[in-house]
């Protein structure tokens, strides 16, 4: 992860818009970010924090009322809190865009509204053309996103990249659940979990698929019993009690051999049953047959007796039938007869209904009733005339009402039209009174516009004095401390000195004994030359080295640069506190705060009467439209009743046209619809009398002719006239009565005539009577018989297929199951030793929590070459793979080496400051073992806030060394604090300024003030 810009607007002390560019300020890999106390240097943390997870780190996090916690109260109100963040996140250039949800004035009258919150992801393309593409605007899905390219929380990412204020140390004193959930996050050990819960799974599934085994086995043997039925071989002989694996092993041994067994038995029960099956089959066959040829006896014989039966009736009714043979004769002869009188009754039924009709549609008719069809004819067309000429009588009806409707639509404008003049001339007589009265709250409010103007820029005045005499207050306390405080070190300077030039005049008195150590026997003085050296000068008692000297003079060097420091500082407050007095005058802040009150008061009011000037002046122009828009509506008004005048006449000239000519078309009818209509029904009348009169002719020639073939038909047929041939014929139903009957008794007679010639029905009636009842009987005792063997081969026959079926299963689950119990053991010994719960598992340590320590063991190490640097040699960290005590994960703990004492303790034990450097060693070497590790997220941006005042120089000296190390591995790291010294140590700095209206951002060096 590495950020390139931060653009914040009303964001946190910030009132307007600042950009920060961290390219340029971490090019030296090692930037400062300070200001004074409260101006805003942990807000420049938030806003990074808050684009990438939409919340503030830690205690500044108000989840209720965060919108609200975040804008400025600086900010002008129409300008809207913002964060834009651009960062590349696993090799993706992002933009992001957040906005809380705040209030902000509304659009239209007075007030505020709420705002929701806004999120915005673009991404950077490298395409044609290249540029930002959006991504997302949800923030859902933006919060996903940005979470698994982090692949941190916002909690670890505060303790690995943005190391806040009271939260610095807290992944150095973590415990090991927390440091195996940031670890496992950073370096993405989940896959090992996801294998210590496939193990498990597996093992669990595995369990139960051998528990479903073996209730298998045994369901298949209760089974197996059931189906071997009573006698068999008992299954408890043979099969063991329920039990561990052992049982199960024994159970899929010894079954398969049971099942054999059963089989055996069940064979030989079987081949005992076909063989009685075959003698019951035997004995059913014979009594079938028996039963079959008694049964055909007694039937001829029932046959012969019913044919003589039937003979005798047939006999009987022989008389009758000869008397409808004849009356059929009778019949066909009077056939031709028949066929003309229908054709007459068909002719007069239509000649009845014609005249009818005619009857009916000349009463209709009224004065034409007694007409010739061709009068009626010659009537009706000059009828259909008539309507033709109507047709352009309905045109002048409709075009008489379209006149009517726009007269009415005229009259109404006109009153619309009137209605418009009156309103408009009462709205501009109206109008001159409230023009006056704007006219006179625009002056006032202009007066206080001006009023309030003139009291801003005394109440500003105002506000430099307090804040100038406030601020000259606190500088003449702080020189009145500088003072003492330099006082008393050019005290301890002075003493340092008198101290060192003491130890060097104790050396120069010293020095011959000093030289006389170095002298050996044999070789010459430095000195005298001489290789003797009979009397060498002895050491007094409180003898100096020139390493005493040193330190002495070392201690008075310091001494005497703090002593000018002390006066630097001391120079440099006076010098404020003068500037500050040249503002504030010698008034006391007291005094210089009741004036500005006095002030603000005073602004207060005259804000108060300028109130009005937007409004009154908004008015006045409302008026002025108004007063246009009035006299354009008087204009309109005029335009309008012309047009109206104009229209009136001429639709009023030609309806009185149309209402002459209509009145001519309609006759004496209501309308011309009406007079359309009854010539309509005269004409259909008409024309409905000519055909009926028409069709009354035709059917009186029609039965006419009917008649006259009725004549002839008769006499041809041999009857004296129609009447006596229409007596002869007898009516269809007694024809077909009479046909029937003679049928039916002729089929009758020659059926049982057949009966009594066959010669196998005359055979049997000679004999003796049968007894069907006695051979059926015999026949069902042997059937009964039959069907009891069979179903005992049937039963015996399915009982060996099931044991057959049965016992291929039972062999075949048998057979799998010694492979799946030791896979099954294998698998439970893994799944244990992955989850940490076997014995063979010293440390009981999951399999994660193993590649975890060894992660932080890599994390340690990397970790300890920093420390050493920074602590001068004495601590190393170092992983401690002992085990937890309870039930805690083992393999997550960090000790402390202090090489000073040799011992090992608890990182707990650390001062303040050693706390703040192991922590520091330990961010570090976290951040570089992800980024060396293969899909590791790189960290290549640190921010440190604040824990540098608790260290000494040297201490100092030596973090910032190992700090200014990175730029070696391309990592920019931000220290946040307003430690002194520390603005001459680092050059790139991001300076906050605060201000009465809000903190602004600055990208300077170390000479800024």
């Amino acid at each position: 992860m590495r950020l390139h810009s931060l653009t914040v607007t009303a964001f946190g002390p910030f009132a307007g818009t600042e950009r920060v560019d961290f390219d340029a300020l971490g090019a030296s890999g090692l930037f400062l970010l300070r200001g004074a106390t409260g101006a805003g240097k942990t807000s420049v943390l938030d806003a990074v924090c808050y684009a990438l997870y939409g919340s503030v780190p830690g205690a500044r996090q108000d989840g209720a009322r965060q919108g609200a916690r975040l804008r400025s109260d600086h900010a002008d109100p129409e300008r809207m809190t913002e964060v834009v963040l651009e960062v590349t996140l696993g090799g993706r250039r992002l933009e992001i865009t957040r906005r809380p949800e705040q209030p902000r004035p509304k659009k239209r009258g007075g007030g505020f509204t709420t705002e929701k919150a806004q999120t915005l992801l673009r991404e950077w393309s490298a395409g044609d053309p290249p540029g930002w593409r959006a991504a997302s605007r949800s923030h859902q899905e933006v919060g996903e996103e940005v979470a698994r390219l982090v692949g941190m929380s916002r909690d670890q990412f505060c303790q690995v990249v943005l190391l806040p204020q009271g939260d610095f140390a807290r992944f150095l004193r973590a415990d090991a659940a927390q440091r195996g959930e940031l670890l496992g996050r950073l370096f993405e050990t989940g896959r090992f979990g996801r294998v210590e819960e496939w193990l498990a799974e597996r093992r669990r599934s595995g369990e139960e698929r051998m528990r479903t085994a073996h209730d298998g086995l045994r369901e298949l043997t209760a089974r197996l019993d059931q189906a071997a039925g009573e006698g068999a071989e008992p299954a408890s002989e043979w099969l063991p009690e329920d039990g561990g694996p052992a049982a199960v092993a024994d159970l899929a041994r010894r079954a398969p051999l049971w099942a054999a067994v059963l089989r055996c038995g069940a064979e030989e029960r079987r081949a005992a049953a076909a063989s009685a099956l075959r003698l019951a089959e035997e004995d059913q066959r014979e009594a079938q047959d028996g039963a079959g040829r008694v049964r055909r006896l007694a039937e001829q014989q029932r046959g012969h007796r019913e044919a003589e039966r039937r003979g005798a009736e047939l006999e009987a009714e022989a008389p009758a039938r000869e008397a409808d043979r004849l009356r059929l004769a009778a019949a066909r002869a009077a056939a031709p007869v028949a066929s003309a009188l229908r054709l007459r009754r068909t002719a007069d039924d239509a000649h009845r209904r014609a005249e009818h009709d005619e009857r009916q549609a000349r009463a209709a008719l009224g004065a034409d009733a007694d007409a010739p069809a061709e009068r009626m004819e010659e009537a009706e067309r000059q009828v259909r005339a008539d309507l033709v000429r109507l047709e352009a009588a309905r045109d002048d009806e409709r075009r008489l009402a379209e006149v009517a409707a726009g007269l009415r639509r005229l009259e109404a404008e006109q009153r619309a039209v009137d209605e418009q003049r009156g309103e408009a001339g009462r709205r501009l007589a109206a109008l001159p009174a409230e023009e006056e009265e704007l006219d006179r709250r625009l002056a006032a409010a202009r007066e206080g516009a001006a009023r309030a103007e003139q009291a801003a820029a005394l109440r500003e005045e105002a506000g430099r004095r307090l804040d100038a005499a406030r601020r000259r207050d606190g500088l003449r306390e702080r020189a009145r401390q500088a003072g003492e405080e330099a006082d008393r070190l050019r005290e301890e300077a002075a003493a340092a000195r008198t101290a060192w030039l003491d130890l060097r005049e104790r050396r120069l008195d010293g020095m011959a004994a000093e030289l006389a150590e170095r002298l050996r026997d044999g070789e010459p003085c430095a000195v005298c030359g001489s290789p003797e050296h009979p009397a060498p000068a002895r050491p007094a008692g409180g003898r100096v080295t020139r390493a005493d000297e040193q330190a002495a003079e070392a201690a008075f060097r310091r001494a005497e640069e703090a002593g000018r420091g002390a006066a630097d500082r001391l120079r440099s407050l006076r010098e404020e506190a003068a500037a500050a007095a040249a503002l504030a005058g010698e008034d006391p802040a007291e005094a210089v705060a009741a004036d500005l009150a006095a002030r603000e008061g005073e602004l207060a009011a005259a804000l108060r009467s300028a109130e009005d000037l937007a409004a009154a002046g908004q008015a006045l122009e409302r008026l002025a439209r108004q007063r246009a828009e009035c006299l354009e509506q008087q204009q309109d008004a005029d335009r309008r009743e012309a047009a109206c005048s104009a229209r009136q006449d001429a639709l009023a000239a030609e309806e009185r046209t149309l209402a002459e000519r209509l009145a001519a078309a309609r006759g004496g009818a209501p309308s011309v619809a009406a007079r359309e209509a009854a010539l309509a029904v005269r004409a259909g009348r008409l024309a409905a009398a000519a055909a009926a009169a028409r069709r009354t002719a035709d059917t009186a020639a029609r039965l006419k002719e009917a008649d006259a073939a009725v004549a002839d038909a008769a006499v041809r047929a041999g009857f004296p006239d129609a009447a006596a041939a229409e007596d002869a014929l007898p009516s269809p139903e007694e024809l077909r009565g009479a046909e029937e009957r003679l049928e039916r008794w002729e089929g009758a007679r020659a059926e049982v005539r057949a009966l009594l010639a066959d010669g196998a029905l005359a055979a049997a009636a000679a004999l003796p009577p049968a007894d069907p009842a006695a051979a059926d009987a015999a026949l069902e005792r042997a059937t009964a018989r039959l069907r009891a063997a069979a179903a005992a081969e049937d039963a015996a026959r399915r009982r060996c297929a099931e044991l057959r079926r049965l016992g291929g299963l039972l062999a075949g689950r048998a057979a799998a199951l010694g492979p799946a119990l030791a896979e099954q053991a294998r698998l439970s010994r893994l799944s244990q030793l992955v989850s940490g719960t076997s014995s063979d598992n010293r440390l009981r340590m999951r399999l994660e929590s193993y590649v975890l320590a060894a992660r932080l063991e890599q994390v340690a190490a990397a970790a300890s070459g920093r420390l050493v640097r920074m602590s001068g040699g004495r601590y190393t960290l170092v992983h401690s793979d002992g085990k937890a005590a309870g039930n805690r994960r083992s393999g997550l703990s960090l000790r402390v080496v202090d090489s000073w004492t040799g011992t090992e303790r608890d990182t707990a034990t650390l001062s303040g400051g050693e706390s703040f450097i192991a922590s520091l060693a330990l961010a570090l070497g976290l951040a570089d073992v992800v980024t060396d590790e293969a899909g590791g997220m790189p960290l290549d941006t640190l921010f440190i806030d604040e824990g540098f005042g608790t260290l000494d120089e040297q201490a100092l000296e030596e973090v910032l060394d190992v700090l200014d190390g990175l730029r070696e591995r391309d990592r920019a790291v931000g220290i946040v604090s307003h430690v002194a010294d520390l603005r001459h140590r680092v050059p790139a700095q991001l300076l906050v300024r605060k201000g009465r209206r809000g903190s602004t951002l600055e990208l300077t060096g170390p000479d800024a003030p």
